[in-house]
Formats: C-alpha cells, structure tokens, sequence
C-alpha cells in the first residue's frame, strides 16, 4: 500500500492541543516528487466541516426549512471539488517566495489576494513573497475549475491551508536537520525558519531544494486555530493594486502572441440572425489595413493591423441577413409569454377568516455591463490550438473548442487571463469559441474583440422575467407564502465547470432539470411564513441568456422584501419590526440589528424620501441593507437626455455576516459593488426589447449607476466573525440591496413598484443606434457623451 492510498483510508487524525482545552483536527496533505519543495492538499471529506446554523426563537406559524437551507449550491459545488483538491499545489522557490496557480477566474473580485492571504498565514510567509497566478484549463481537476456561485474562498479555503501547513513542515524538518537541532525548538517567522534556542536562521529560499522530496509522501498536518491568525481576518489591500492603477495589469488583448492581429465581427441586426450573402467582400478586403475577410457562423469577420481599421470594415460591410431567434420579440410579446407559462397559486384567501397580498412583478433583460468586453486570442494550426482569454469555466472552454476544432482535448491549449469583470459573463467561451472559429478560418493568430455594442445587443443578458406572489394572513400572522417566478430560459451550458454537466444542461429537458436545481438550491425565504413555496416556469429559449449576479436572486427577492413591507403596512407594523418577529436565524436578525441602528431607522425624512430596508441570506452568509431615497421631483438626480429625471438613493448602509471574512477590506470593495449593481437594476439599468433586437447599444444609453446617482453616504459593517470558516460574498449584496431600493421607492412614492427597472417605461430617453452597421463609428463607444 502507497502511503497516499494509506491516507486516503485514513483522512484526518485529532491531537489533543495542551493548554487550549480543545481538540485540534489533524489533516493529511502530500509533499510532492519535485526539485523544490512542492505541497498539496489532502483529499476527501475532511476538509469540508459545515457550520451548524444558529438557532432562532420559534415563530408562531414556523415554517419547514427550505432545500437550499438543507444543502445549497455552494455546497455542491464545494463537495464537486473536494475529490481533486489534492491536485492543487503550492511551491517554494528558491527566492524564498510561494507559488500558487489558482484554478478560478480573477476578474476584479479578489480572489488572488484571499488566496495569498491564507497562504500567507499557514506559511508563515510575508504577504508579498506570496506569487498567484492563474491556472491554464485542466481537464483532470474536472469540477474543481469552476469561478461561480461565491464558491472560491468557501471550497479552497481549507485545501490551500492544508497545502501551505504541508509546506511549513517540510521547511522545518529540513532547517532540523541543517541547524542540527530538534524540529520543536524551531519556529516558521516572516520567510524564514529560526531557532529558539540558538537564534540562527536559514530562509525558505535557503531550503526550498534541502526540502524537495523525490516521491510522493503523505504527511499530517494541523492547522492553525482562529485565535493563531495573523493575516486572516485583517484588512489587506490588493496584491494587484499597484499593477492596476499603474496600468500594468495584463488582460487578453495585452498579451503579446506573434501575429495575432484585431479581429472584430460584423453581427446581423436582430438576435442570432444568420448571413445569407456577403456582397463587398473583395472591396472590403481591400481596405487600408484589412488582410482577412471570412464568413462564420455568428456574422463576418475582418483582420486588420489596428481594431479602428476593423471597424471602419465593419461598417462598410453589405451583407443580407437572415432572421434571427428572436425575430419579431418586443418586450410586450415576451411579457405575455411569460404570463401565459406562470404556474398557478394554490392557496386562496378565506373570506372572513383570513387576508392575502397578491402582487406580481416584471422584470426586464439587463445586461452584466462587464467593463472588458468580449475578447480573445486564439492561434489555431493543423494540429493544435491555443487559446487566451478570460474564462470562469476554462475546462469547458477547452473540451468545446477541441470537438469544434476536430482536435484531441490535449492538443488544445487554454490560457486563462485576467478579467476586467464579469458579473456572470464569463461563464461563457463565446470570444474564445469564435476567435478560434476565425483563427481557423484564416489560418492565422487572431486577436479578436468585441465591441461595447456587439456585447449590449448580440451578447449575455439576466433574462427578462416575472413573480407572482400571493401571501394570506390572518391576526397579523402569516399563514402562507406562495412565489411563482417565470422567466425566460437561463442558459446553463457551462455546467458544473466541464462537459458532462455541460452537454446535460443543454438537453431537451436537461435544461430545464438544471435550471430547477439550480433554482431550489439558491433561494429560500428568510421568514417564518408558514406554508412557503418558491417555484420557477421558464420559456423562450431565443435569447442569449446567462447567469448575472445571483442568478435567480435579485428579482425573487426583490418581490419578496416588497411583499413583506406590504404585509407589514396592511397588519399596522413597522417593517423593521415585523421583519425581525418572523425571522428564522439569529444571524439574519444580528444584520438586520445592525442596518437598523447604524442607519437610524425611522428617522424623520421629509415628503418624498423615505427609508427601506431588506434582508438576503445565501451560501451560508447574511446581508442586510438600509437604504434612503430622495423622489422629490425637481431635487435629486440629473437628466437623462430629456425624458427622465431619477430619483436619488442618498444614503445606504449595509450589514454583512459571511462567517469568517478572510480579508474584510475585500469583502467592503464588494458589497460596495453588488449595492451599486442593487441600485442599478432597481432604478435604471434595463434593456428595451424591439423587433428581434435590443435597442440599447452602450453605456451612454444603458443608464448603469452613475456618480450623480450614487449614495454620498454609504456605510459596511462587517460583522464580528460567527464561525471559523468563510461564506460565499461575492454576490450576497446586489439582492439586498435591489428590495431596499424597492420598498424605500414604493415607500417614498405611495406605491409599490412593479416593474423593474422603474424608468424603464416609454419614452426611451435616447436615440437609438442604428441596427446595421451595429457599431458605432468611433471606437470610443460613446462614454464621451454619457457624462
């Protein structure tokens, strides 16, 4: 028997820890065959210990726990994980620094610097001796490659620690054996290890070879207790943030491939349409710059020497196009689908014995508005490809452009970059798929682009949508609560991070089996409601949909928080107080507390500003918002062209529970950016659908949160640390903040909001772009005139 098999028979071990009074866990991680000390995680079950979820008081008409109370998404995603986790490595250089290639997606959340902090931490090591880096596509980490679901720190959070604990312990007994001393009379501090009764020393660098292992051995580990942390839990600043803000961050179009020019694509004017002919190819072809002119299947693509040239060959293009998906839509067809594929309430009210709000809501498509749009480059040859791009399921990516290509998955070669956003975007390949489509095509490297326009129109969007609600109550109890959410088709084609998950979510009725789980394992209702149902119907398959944010969560929530703040006005209630009778976790009520407190809920506003607040749990963490509003008319806000005049959030303050934050200064940077995200989709941000085509074709028609309609006051309170592992963050706050918008503008106004965004009503406020050629002709997309 190997020792790792023998360490899979027996995962973890438990030492008593003297004085502590407690007993510490044991983990068995692996020192790697390597020239310099390389380390890894253990594998299996022990490095996944749930929390128990606090107890809260009883209501009077509880409610049973909801699926995703039981078991969620993250844990299901994070126990995919766990049979690779011992495939992730770390590794001591000779320079004394760690280094890590980390298999997800940095794209702007921070996931790089938490991932060195907890390096950082079981090493030892100084924060900046900390290198991350990101892994290329790996086929055989299978589900352990996935960016998604706030799921990153929650499922390596124990695997790293393990890996960098392993790595420590190899560094002492090597500095044991140099210094010719016991390994407890040495001590791991700031890169190096020293001797407490000598005081001599050796660096990491120093031993990084001494250290290395020529066979694979399992070694036990403990980990550090949260009392030991000295990185964990403190306020870091990124470890990219200098390269940003110098501009020395490198994204997919910085990286340099050898004759990889700009690439751009001509797109058809409606949804999907198709080219039937192209009639000035060769003119086109002869442009200044342009080498390359080809048909594919999403439109034509032009090659030039700079992406202004592309543009202008672009739009001099004469192509006849043929339908699209979603010919003839508007939004008003897509509502009435919609409608007529809700499914029904059950439980109606009981005349003269109990109440019911009835309420259903309209969600319009909006779009992930990532700042980086669409790009890739891909060097595709007569018997390998690769690939570099930003990618949230890069094994997807690979596995697909491989039987795209017609090519072995080992000849295909998947880089993934660094994002500049992505908000659910870059879940999908659908650059890199393309790029390699033209690269083929030509027959040369090409560095492909999309444009700001190209993404608004022919790009992702969160699918439009609609919640009918019914709750009915009685002596100021609920008694019932019934959600039906229907929605235009969610498009899951990435699966779980590889093809088998992929190619299911894409059958007949796989699509629709995957979208249910995914449904029933991220909402649930905070609230003891009695009777709770939450259930999804979707339709339309059309669109080119993905998941934005929380998925399912923004609007679900959203219409819930609005009905509890009408369930409490009809019952004579304060909505803070009724929100706190009926909830279910003492953490939730800590937040909500806290929002309360922090914010002065209550306090006397004038006419037409008013206070929300709103609750959301999810991935094992809780958030709380209290927002302000002023929609006085003629007092706040700016005009937008000449048709509307918004309503301004003044003030937002936000209570956050995760757990353990790992690095609470990143987890302030996002909840600041899922309340931005909140105040947009309530207000402003929305997509008009007309004619098979959205209308909006950039930012200076996409009315995103802007500076004139951000809070000047706004507040993060990370809570206290409530357990020793972490929760999911990184889109806890756009649901929370969407219903506190809400209920503080149905407050403010008189009346419940119904329709979202709220100015998304006629007349556009904008002139439309032109729907052939469908970019503009400056590449400058038009941000010049958005402010």
């Amino acid at each position: 028997m190997t020792a790792r098999d023998e360490a899979r028979q027996h995962p973890q071990q438990e030492e008593c820890v003297p004085g502590d009074g407690m007993v510490r866990r044991r983990f068995l991680g692996y020192v790697l065959a390597a020239p310099t000390v390389t380390v890894a995680a253990q594998l299996g079950e022990a490095v996944l210990v749930p929390a128990p979820a606090a107890a809260a008081a009883p209501a009077l008409v509880p409610s049973l726990p909801g699926p995703s109370e039981i078991y969620d998404l993250n844990d299901m995603l994070t126990h995919a994980a766990l049979p690779t986790a011992n495939l992730i490595t770390i590794r001591i250089d000779p320079d004394g620094t760690a280094a890590f290639a980390l298999p997800r997606a940095e794209v702007g959340q921070g996931i790089t610097t938490s991932s060195a902090m907890l390096i950082a931490e079981e090493l030892d090591l100084p924060l900046e001796k900390v290198r991350v880096t990101l892994a290329d596509a790996r086929p055989e980490l299978l589900f352990n490659q996935l960016t998604g679901g706030s799921n990153t720190t929650i499922s390596t959070f124990t695997p790293i620690r393990i890996a960098a604990a392993v790595a420590r312990g190899r560094l002492l007994r090597a500095a044991a054996l140099e210094l010719g001393e016991l390994v407890g009379s040495l001590t791991a501090k700031a890169g190096a290890i020293v001797s407490t009764t000598t005081g001599r020393s050796l660096t990491y660098g120093q031993l990084a070879v001494k250290a290395a292992s020529v066979t694979d051995t399992a070694v036990g580990v403990a980990l550090k207790k949260p009392s030991e942390f000295k990185v964990i839990g403190t306020a870091q600043r990124r470890i990219d943030a200098l390269e940003a803000v110098t501009g020395r961050k490198k994204f997919a179009m910085d990286v340099q491939v050898p004759d990889a020019l700009p690439t751009m694509v001509c797109r058809p004017p409606t949804i999907n349409g198709t080219v039937r002919s192209v009639d000035n190819a060769d003119e086109v072809r002869a442009m200044p710059g342009i080498t390359d002119v080809v048909r594919i299947s999403t439109g034509v693509a032009v090659r030039g020497r700079t992406f202004g040239q592309c543009i202008d060959a672009v739009r001099a293009l004469q192509v006849t196009w043929g339908p699209g998906s979603a010919e003839g839509d508007s939004d008003a067809t897509v509502l009435r689908k919609l409608r007529a594929a809700e499914l029904p309430l059950v439980v109606p009210p009981l005349p003269l014995l109990t109440k019911a709000v009835d309420a259903r809501f309209t969600f319009h498509f909006a779009s992930n508005s990532a700042l980086e749009t669409n790009c890739a480059i891909a060097d595709v040859r007569g018997d390998s490809a690769e690939i570099w791009a930003s990618l949230k399921s890069p094994i997807v990516a690979q596995e697909q452009i491989a039987l795209q290509l017609g090519l072995p998955i080992t000849a295909v070669k998947v880089h993934v970059t660094e994002g500049g956003g992505s908000f659910g975007r870059k879940l999908f390949h659908d650059a890199a798929r393309e790029a390699a489509e033209i690269s083929r095509a030509m027959g040369k490297p090409v560095k492909l682009m999309w444009h700001r326009t190209d993404d608004f129109r022919q790009g992702r969007t969160h699918p439009m949508s609609t919640s009918r609600v019914r709750a009915t109550y009685t002596l100021g109890e609920v008694l019932t609560y019934e959600q039906r959410h229907t929605s235009v088709a969610t498009d899951f084609g990435h699966g779980l991070g590889e093809i088998i998950t992929s190619a299911a979510a894409q059958l007949p009725v796989g699509d629709l089996t995957f979208s249910q789980t995914i449904f029933q394992l991220t909402q649930q209702s905070p609230y003891h409601f009695g009777v709770t149902t939450q259930l999804l119907s979707e339709t339309d398959k059309g669109f080119n949909t993905g998941s934005m944010r929380n998925i399912y969560s923004p609007n679900v929530r959203c219409a819930q928080e609005l009905v509890v703040d009408e369930l409490a006005r009809r019952m004579g209630k304060d909505a803070y107080e009724f929100r706190r009778r009926h909830l279910k976790d003492e953490r939730a009520r800590a937040v909500l507390d806290k929002v309360a407190e922090v914010g002065e809920w209550g306090r006397s506003l004038p006419a037409g500003m008013a206070q929300g607040i709103a609750l959301h749990p999810e991935y094992h963490s809780f958030v709380a918002v209290l927002a302000e509003i002023d929609c006085r008319p003629g007092t706040t806000g700016r005009k937008i062209r000449d048709a509307y005049t918004g309503p301004r959030v003044t003030k937002v303050v936000c209570a956050v529970d995760v757990g353990l934050a790992v690095n609470p200064r990143g987890l302030e940077a996002q909840m600041m950016g899922g309340i931005i995200d909140g105040i947009a989709v309530t207000l402003t941000s929305g997509l008009h659908l007309r004619e098979g085509h959205f209308e909006e074709g950039s930012w200076d028609n996409y009315f995103y949160t802007r500076q004139w309609n951000t809070p000047p006051e706004l507040e993060i309170v990370v809570m206290p640390p409530t357990s020793d592992r972490p929760g999911g963050a990184g889109e806890l706050a756009v649901a929370g903040a969407m219903a506190a918008v809400a209920c503080a503008y149905g407050r403010a106004t008189g009346t419940m909001p119904t329709t979202f965004p709220v100015n998304h009503a006629e007349p556009l406020g904008f002139e439309p772009l032109p729907t052939t050629p469908p970019i503009p002709a400056s590449p400058v997309d038009g941000l010049d005139r958005a402010f």
